[in-house]
């Protein structure tokens, strides 16, 4: 077991003005009834509505969690949500995955900032270190588990993550000014090899005011720097026995800034016009290797959002430039691949949700996106959709909806549906029982990706002369790939209880279709030898690495390709509660079980997918007391397979762990 703890100090600063206007703290008797406020969720249909109303699994990380929490990253503050598998193999690189294994690129999760999507759709990812936000800022995450691509299409096929933040009046009253500084240290040993502590520090600010009773706006900055995460040595743990690369592991530095202006109009609706840039730098993981990200990779956005009620109408661009090279991979002529990053995506969104009578509500929207990696145009799409939420009574009310999308980059329109049928007994209890459908279309990457890149392995065992082998690997884009779908089946239930907990449980079903790996194409023999394969070597020595056990296989090319079916199924349980006043406490567990001989597809063994750990849980508590506040965590996540990674040699089983925050 491994365990690392990380440990942060941080402190809030207000200007004289803003600390004049605190009310003095009040003695308060732990011990009396909490007054619950019923959690509002919007991603679950692009409408408010109560948490245990929403058609899908929700769950909520708070005000409080987030104030109280000694997080870094995303990944820290989300780590506590059941079913979302979280991983960080580098300072900066932090994936997420609900209900579902998480490779070296997560590329099924959608991710939005108050509803902006922040996917890159040119490789299929997220890089969560470009969010400009401070962390002060955010009022809830939300966080969807399961599909949603009946609300929000393409790419949200395992669920959705939507960080949402306070409006600049918001802000304003509550002080208006901030500085929080941070600094921390966190565990770097391995195999107890007595390594130095690793140093974190962190310093974000921020002014909001509101002019009048019509405008406000608010100005924020930030910096994060950490130190290189740690990386184990030895050989891999599998039938390889793989030496681990030689590299050196990078830290990050990210620097950010955010501005956002509101308008409230006089009939109601509200004009929000925002912008912000968020710079990273350290490493990515990918299927052809890690590349260390250049410092002044910047992502930039704009964003005008009008709002009234249930209407909401919102366009976007998100500008990504950087670049980066890879510490394994090398091209043709001997040096690091490269990794450049140059992309605009330009987004159209609109809705409305509209009462029909006394027993239906009905919301509707679509949305355009079009997108420009480099000098070439790349798939675009757009989508509609609907909804209806019929009360059937007190006690039952069932949500259909649907949408259609069609992408360039996809031969014909993909229909997503979502049904659910609830049972409430009561206004703070539901049970669910729920069908949906959801997709992820192939990234311009899939379909283009052109590059040869040079691989090594040691061949000196067979023959001397061989020593450490290198030979070229084609690695080829299908531009025939279908989309990737993702059938679930879900039995839920929400309910709060005593007015102090909110308790959760789901169990489901998943098939997923079609789903989209980068596989070895061909591979090197006898008779088609590598072009750098010594003169003085037999090529028949290829044969004997193919015969050994575990065979020894030389692609000579790698593509991305449809592997048929997958099914896997799993259960979520979890429990958030205010034990007092000023402590709040969660635990949860998530089981996720291995797939079956017969849920692979045919020709394929467990070994040609990545699987999630089997079994996680969490527990901890936040407190906050007149001016002290914190928070423990403890986290346990079961071994998992990853298979994304160069090839075969490199695949292999990471150890169960044990994370206290």
């Amino acid at each position: 077991m491994n365990v690392r703890l990380l440990l942060i100090v941080s402190g809030l600063a207000l200007t004289a003005p803003a600390m004049a206007q605190q009310p003095a703290p009040t003695a308060q008797n732990p011990d009396e009834p909490v007054v619950y406020e019923e959690q509002v969720v919007v991603t679950a249909s692009k409408a408010e509505q109560q948490l245990v109303n929403a058609p899908a699994t929700v769950s909520v990380v708070g005000e409080e969690m987030i104030q109280n929490s000694p997080a870094t990253n995303i990944g820290d503050l989300l780590r506590s949500v059941p079913g979302l598998n979280v991983t960080q193999v580098s300072a900066r690189d932090v994936n997420l995955t609900s209900r579902g294994a998480t490779g070296t690129l997560a590329t099924s999760q959608l991710a939005l900032v108050d509803g902006r999507s922040i996917y890159l759709d040119f490789y299929g990812m997220v890089m969560w270190d470009l969010v400009p936000s401070n962390f002060d800022e955010i009022r809830q995450i939300e966080v969807i588990r399961g599909p949603a691509s009946a609300v929000w299409g393409a790419n949200a096929m395992s669920g959705v993550i939507n960080i949402i933040t306070r409006t600049p009046r918001e802000l304003a009253a509550r002080g208006g000014s901030s500085l929080t500084i941070g600094v921390g240290a966190f565990d770097r040993s391995v195999n107890d090899d007595g390594a130095d502590s690793g140093v974190l520090f962190s310093v974000r600010g921020s002014h909001a005011e509101a002019v009048n009773d019509r405008w406000s706006y608010k100005l924020s900055a930030g910096y994060f720097t950490q130190d290189p995460l740690p990386r184990p040595s030895g050989a891999i743990p599998n039938a390889f026995q793989t030496p681990y690369p030689s590299f050196t592991n990078e830290g990050t530095s990210q620097p950010k800034f955010d501005t956002r202006v509101d308008y409230d109009m006089a009939d109601g609706g509200t004009v929000s016009v925002s912008g912000g840039v968020a710079g990273t730098e350290g490493l990515i993981h990918t299927g052809i290797g890690p590349f260390n990200i250049s410092n002044g990779t910047l992502m930039t956005y704009l964003s005008t959002r009008y709002r009234k009620d249930g209407r909401r109408i919102s366009f976007f661009t998100n500008l990504l430039d950087g670049e980066g090279a890879n510490l394994l991979a090398r091209g043709p002529t001997g040096q690091p691949l490269p990794l450049v990053f140059d992309t605009k995506t330009f987004d159209v969104d609109a809705s409305d949700v509209r009462t029909i009578g006394t027993r239906h509500v009905l919301t509707f929207g679509g949305n355009y996106r079009h997108n420009v990696f480099d000098i070439s145009i790349a798939p675009e799409g757009d989508g509609v959709f609907a909804q209806d939420e019929m009360f059937l009574g007190d006690h039952f009310r069932w949500v259909v909806g649907g949408r259609v999308d069609k992408f360039s980059s996809i031969e014909d329109p993909v229909f997503s549906p979502r049904t659910t049928f609830m049972v409430k007994p009561n206004a703070d209890q539901a049970f669910r029982v729920s069908f949906s459908r959801a997709f992820r279309s192939p990234s311009f990457i899939n379909s283009h990706i052109d590059t040869t890149v040079l691989n090594e392995v040691n061949l000196g065992a067979i023959s001397p002369l061989l020593g450490r082998f290198v030979f070229p690997i084609r690695a080829v884009g299908n531009p025939d790939l279908r989309q990737e779908t993702l059938t679930a089946y879900e039995v839920g239930y929400t309910g709060v209880i005593g007015h102090r907990a909110t308790v959760s449980a789901a169990v489901y079903w998943n098939t997923t279709e079609d789903g989209i790996y980068f596989t070895p194409s061909s591979v090197y023999t006898p008779a088609n030898p590598p072009p750098t394969w010594p003169p003085q070597v037999p090529p028949q020595v290829l044969g004997v690495l193919a015969a050994l056990n575990p065979p020894v296989l030389l692609p000579s090319s790698f593509t991305y390709l449809n592997m048929g079916r997958i099914k896997d199924k799993g259960l979520e349980l979890g429990v958030d509660a205010a034990l007092n006043r000023y402590v709040n406490a969660f635990t949860n567990y998530s089981f996720q079980a291995k797939p079956t001989a017969e849920e692979l597809p045919p020709g394929t063994t467990i070994n040609d997918i990545n699987w999630p750990a089997k079994n996680r849980f969490n527990a901890g508590f936040d407190f906050s007391y007149s001016r002290f506040l914190g928070n423990m965590a403890v986290s346990y996540t079961g071994e998992a397979y990853w298979q994304d990674v160069l090839d075969q040699r490199y695949a292999g089983t990471t150890d169960a762990y044990t994370l206290v925050n």
